[in-house]
């Protein structure tokens, strides 16, 4: 490692071994470069609209053994192919193929996939704009496209 400066001129030094300690930093070369933006299939936006195009059940990892459901969709914006986890308890019963999704993040360590689910890293939370979470109490009945 290198010695840190002292003295009238050690201002330069010492700024120039801060700028290349930055880039060690992962948050700060992520935020830097805008690969949160590169990477994201919704572009760095909270939400996205996809229409589904099948239905699936992705194995959950060790030591859990379930069928997690899943929907593979269609981004609108751009085209992109994503699947989503589709949290509930008979909640896959309301999507149909072919009906309209909106889907947000799921909430994993820097965007990645949470929990049991290897490689999902979007949710489910509307069904042909109603909340998925009211279809399963029963407060609102699904929409007709």
């Amino acid at each position: 490692m290198a010695k840190k400066g002292r003295g009238l001129g050690a201002g330069k030094k010492i700024a120039k071994t801060r700028a290349t300690a930055r880039w060690k930093n992962t948050t700060y070369k992520r935020r830097v470069l805008s690969l949160k933006k590169k990477s994201d299939p919704l572009k760095a936006s909270p939400q996205g609209k996809a229409i589904v195009l099948s239905k699936t059940e992705i194995e959950a990892k060790q030591p859990n053994s379930a069928l997690r459901k899943c929907v593979k969709c269609q981004l609108s914006k751009n085209g992109k192919k994503i699947t989503a986890f589709v949290p509930g308890y008979n909640a896959i019963k309301f999507i149909d193929e072919h009906d309209e999704v909106v889907v947000e993040c799921i909430g994993g360590a820097k965007g990645r996939s949470k929990g049991d689910l290897s490689g999902i890293r979007w949710q489910v939370i509307k069904v042909n704009d109603q909340a998925l979470k009211s279809l399963l109490t029963g407060k609102v009945e699904k929409g007709r496209r």
